[in-house]
């Protein structure tokens, strides 16, 4: 895509449905009892893997392309069928994670795999626990790297403490929980996202909660959820630093979450000085709702460290943009997990932003960016990661001078109408 600075930037967007919520809807209902609704799931290509997976596994789901609307006939905790294929993942490593977890617990065979970015990343981080539990999961390069052989079933109650916050682990762990004689509980650093405390709750499981603790016991039956799925704030975020850090702007977005595990953003721009609102507060399905309006801002440099990183993971690779257009130092630590994403995305945010004429130093756990700095139009190969083409994207619009384009973005997996949304933007 090609995109070119513009003076004036005034534009209503209503962001994606939220992506972790839709993946979640349809994995959890497909082990519950009964039909469910699910209104708003997210139509990427990530959430397709997620559901193509389950349809291999027995589960009935009818989601129309175009229809805004899925059902799913729950196949109950013990109904899952074993795939006569591998099970394709894609480019989702949501879907990997969480359904090792879930078919840990089950007694059959099952493989998963997905693209070469996929099978390029570290699963371990998912594969130990799950093997500390007892389930018997093989893979490449020593058990780190997809395809994985899962041959579950047999599982035993532990309580694991994660290296680092991490909501894909965590879910993975819960869902084999639910099987699990002694039940699992999780304790992390400091708090990664609920999606799948509050959903799995509102369903009926047993769960116990304590600051960054979580536990889950042995359940008899999950009970369908309908629901309705609220906008995504990692789909929000590059709107929010395009808005922050435009010369003139206003920027609003409709329907997002804003569950407090998710909103580091939010927090940083608070810290960073952005003139941010949030309007509207609402409930939907159990998780907290709102409308923000964005407008120029005059941004300072902050360390994002600590328990922000988590609620911030996907985002972080932005925060090097707001750390170009602050006076000072904007400085991201203890954030490793970037290097084990879609993308070494700390890497990536070096190499692209360095197109567009920034200079970023990395660092093992994140990067240092020393503002303001100027943006120049540039040629940006996003290396098949759909959050470092949304930053590719933002930087575009917001370079002094010059065109931009961008390759290899694959934004669809997440922000399918992304592109078109920009450069409506631009357009005004």
């Amino acid at each position: 895509m090609t995109v070119s600075p513009v003076d004036r930037l005034r534009t209503e967007v209503w962001v994606p449905p939220d992506k972790s919520i839709s993946h979640r809807a349809f994995i959890f209902n497909a082990i519950a009892t009964g039909r469910a609704t699910i209104t708003s799931p997210l139509d990427s290509a990530d959430v397709r893997s997620t559901v193509g997976c389950l349809q291999r596994l027995g589960v009935e789901i009818d989601w129309p392309a175009g229809s805004g609307q899925a059902t799913i006939d729950g196949r109950g905790l013990h109904g899952l069928a074993e795939a006569e294929d591998i099970l394709d993942c894609g480019n989702s490593g949501t879907s990997m994670r969480l359904l090792a977890g879930l078919l840990a617990a089950q007694p059959m065979l099952s493989i998963l795999t997905g693209d070469d970015s996929l099978r390029s990343r570290d699963m371990s981080r998912v594969v130990s626990p799950l093997r500390q539990l007892g389930a018997t999961i093989q893979g490449r390069k020593g058990d780190t790297r997809a395809p994985l052989v899962v041959r579950g079933g047999n599982l035993q109650g532990m309580t694991y403490d994660t290296p680092m916050a991490s909501a894909q682990v965590k879910s993975a762990l819960l869902l084999a929980g639910l099987y699990a004689p002694a039940g699992v509980t999780v304790r992390e650093p400091s708090k990664s996202r609920d999606h799948s405390e509050r959903m799995l709750a509102e369903m009926g499981a047993t769960m116990r909660t304590d600051g960054s603790s979580v536990s889950i016991g042995p359940c008899a039956k999950l009970s369908a959820l309908s629901l309705r799925v609220p906008g995504d704030i990692s789909s929000a975020a590059p709107w929010l630093v395009l808005g922050a850090c435009h010369p003139d702007a206003e920027v609003v977005l409709r329907g997002v979450n804003v569950n407090p595990t998710r909103t580091g953003l939010l927090d940083i721009l608070h810290a960073m000085g952005a003139r941010l609102e949030l309007l509207e507060e609402r409930s939907v399905g159990g998780e907290p709702v709102a409308d923000i309006v964005v407008r120029t801002s005059s941004l300072r440099g902050i360390t994002v460290e600590g328990g922000v990183v988590p609620r911030a993971i996907d985002e972080l690779p932005l925060v090097a943009v707001l750390g170009c257009c602050a006076e000072g130092e904007t400085i991201v630590r203890d954030a490793s997990e970037l290097a084990v994403k879609e993308s070494n995305r700390i890497e990536a945010v070096v190499r692209v932003l360095g197109r567009f004429g920034a200079t970023v130093t990395p660092r093992a756990d994140g990067f240092v960016v020393r503002g303001p700095q100027s943006l120049r139009g540039a040629n940006a190969d996003a290396g098949g990661d759909h959050r470092i083409g949304m930053l590719a994207g933002i930087a575009g619009l917001l370079a002094k001078e010059g065109e931009t384009r961008v390759t290899n973005d694959a934004v669809g997996v997440s922000y399918p109408g992304f592109w078109d949304e920009l450069l409506r933007a631009a357009a005004g």
